[in-house]
């Protein structure tokens, strides 16, 4: 039961952009993912040498997500 449970949970892969958001989303899903895309907010959390080039332009970054299709 608990294996099923796990097959369907989203797991965060990565934040990009474009040209390599669409290369990474094409990968994951002929790995067999199933593919989710969220808007990138801002983690307060992050450090600052982290987010310095999100924190111009985060409307041009999307989250990653992928899930086994079962």
């Amino acid at each position: 039961m608990n294996e099923e449970i796990n097959k369907n949970v989203w797991e965060k892969r990565t934040v990009a952009e474009e040209p390599r958001l669409s290369e990474l989303v094409e990968l994951y899903r002929e790995l067999g993912f199933e593919v989710r895309l969220d808007d990138y907010k801002l983690d307060p959390d992050c450090p600052d040498e982290c987010t310095s080039c999100m924190m111009q332009t985060p409307e041009k970054y999307k989250v990653i997500y992928t899930r086994h299709i079962n």
